[in-house]
């Protein structure tokens, strides 16, 4: 595991607890230092984000973030209930998600939950008996369902070029455009390119499209420009992912089998039972 990985891995698995039900559960004021937040102030500006994130996507906000408080001593030795919050992991997920993206610790938090979500995904493949070929084909769905979402959204922020928009996010993963990226691998013009790459890539690009949905969304980016800029930023930190993670850029990955291929392998393998 890297260092951005494993930086963010502390920030949060050191500091769980478990409640006497077995629920695992943080404190806010303890999570603020290890998210690189001096002041309380700026921290809970990151948690109204997320709350407002969890909202829009139809959560209980007072389900993931329980508010509280906390006896801390000045130094004069007085004691004072300060505000705090118990949260979920969601919680915690979505506060390093609208965090501030220039802290480091931010950053590591944001990768660790990437490679947390990707290892959840195959440990569900996995536990269902899932091949990898039926892994890509259910990711590929999420990346189908991503991409609905992530295009209303865009369009709410006032982008009409689609073209121009998507492509900012390959420029940024890829450093290149989808078109040249597609021969790089061997994927024929005809091709769809999300079908024709493996499972870790196809994960990468899903959270590329999710998380750009929910910068657009959180920062209320208005206009062509201003969203590809954001399309375009969130493909960088995934690609420094990517790198970090496997020492390579995800252009080097591989091709793999069209999924329209696998399907209809399957469709047909299907009928001759």
């Amino acid at each position: 595991m890297n260092d951005l990985v494993s930086l963010g891995k502390g920030a949060f698995d050191d500091l769980k607890l478990t409640s006497p039900e077995g629920v695992d559960y943080w404190r806010a004021r303890t999570l603020q230092s290890r998210l690189g937040y001096e002041t309380w102030e700026n921290f809970e500006n990151a948690i109204e984000r997320a709350m407002d994130a969890a909202r829009v996507s139809g959560y209980q906000v007072e389900n993931q973030f329980r508010a509280t408080t906390k006896l801390v001593e000045s130094g004069s030795g007085a004691r004072r209930h300060v505000k705090d919050y118990f949260l979920t992991r969601y919680a915690c997920y979505l506060i390093a998600m609208n965090g501030d993206p220039s802290k480091r610790e931010i950053a590591a938090a944001q990768s660790y939950f990437a490679v947390q979500t990707r290892r959840q995904e195959l440990a569900d493949a996995n536990a269902a008996g899932a091949s990898e070929d039926d892994q890509r084909i259910i990711v590929r769905e999420k990346v189908r369902e991503s991409n609905t979402a992530l295009k209303h959204t865009a369009s709410s922020a006032g982008v009409t070029n689609f073209g121009f928009f998507g492509d900012a996010g390959y420029q940024g993963m890829y450093n290149a455009s989808q078109a040249r990226v597609k021969k790089m691998k061997g994927i024929e013009p005809n091709e769809d390119f999300l079908d024709c790459i493996g499972p870790l890539e196809l994960t990468a690009n899903e959270f590329r499209i999710r998380l750009t949905e929910e910068k657009l969304r959180q920062s209320k980016t208005k206009g062509q420009r201003p969203a590809e800029q954001v399309h375009g930023n969130v493909g960088k930190k995934i690609r420094q992912l990517v790198i970090s993670e496997i020492q390579r850029p995800p252009e080097q990955l591989p091709r793999a089998e069209s999924i329209k291929k696998i399907a209809s392998r399957k469709k047909k393998e299907l009928k001759s039972k």
